[in-house]
């Protein structure tokens, strides 16, 4: 269970991070929360879909693997691509927001804390670390980036755009497997937008952010790929 505390260069003066990627560091995960200023990095890997929260609102996803707890992009060597997703990079830090102040958690349960191993978080004498400094930046960037996508998720439900899907796939060895649950863009919808509409919508700065949804979804056929591989390799 997460325990996010304020960060501070006294009660964490010793605190490290190992950077490296695997299961054991909790990279196990089937998506990660993305946004649309990360979309044109992230559809270079990876399908961006769309996930319905419980309030009816939207948030993107970067999609890693077809089921629960599985990353297809996990291997020997580490994160096998040439993009991590900024949610993912961040760990184990997490942004706090104080009225109009930003604040920089860590999650004292992740495993990627040590206190002798990995890239210091503070400087012998109390200074942010290098390490840091890039970490600061990345949470600033995921939190503009959250601040800039309701827009551009409350534009997507005015136009209709997004749809449900459900992805069926059969692996080389006959077995299947069914993704549900996620949303994308309506490609016949977008289609028939007005070219006033779209004319809103590239003055806004979604329009290319959709279509970099809809080039992204090639990326499913690499995904079966190292799907196929990983079942292969356990045979």
């Amino acid at each position: 269970m997460a325990k996010p505390v304020l960060l501070n260069n006294i009660d964490h003066k010793d605190l490290h991070v190992q950077t490296g990627r695997g299961a054991h560091f909790g990279d196990n995960v089937m998506s990660a929360l993305t946004f649309p200023s990360e979309f044109r990095d992230v559809q270079a890997c990876y399908p961006i879909v769309f996930r319905k929260l419980g309030d009816g609102g939207f948030e993107a996803h970067a999609l890693f693997g077809f089921q629960e707890g599985e990353n297809l992009f996990l291997g020997l060597q580490g994160w096998e691509a040439a993009y991590v997703p900024l949610t993912i990079q961040r760990q184990p830090f997490l942004i706090g927001v104080n009225g109009d102040e930003l604040t920089v958690h860590v999650d004292l349960e992740n495993p990627r804390l040590s206190t002798s191993s990995g890239e210091r978080v503070f400087l012998p004498h109390g200074g942010t670390s290098g390490y840091l400094e890039g970490i600061n930046s990345t949470l600033l960037a995921i939190h503009q980036g959250l601040q800039q996508a309701r827009g551009f998720l409350a534009a997507l439900l005015e136009h209709q755009l997004l749809e449900s899907f459900v992805f069926d796939i059969e692996l080389d060895d006959g077995s299947q497997y069914r993704l549900a649950g996620f949303y994308t863009v309506n490609e016949e919808r977008l289609a028939t937008l007005p070219g006033s509409v779209l004319e809103g919508l590239n003055r806004a700065g979604y329009l290319q952010a959709i279509y970099m949804v809809v080039a992204s979804l090639s990326n499913f056929r690499a995904l079966i790929e190292r799907k196929n591989r990983l079942h292969a390799g356990q045979c």
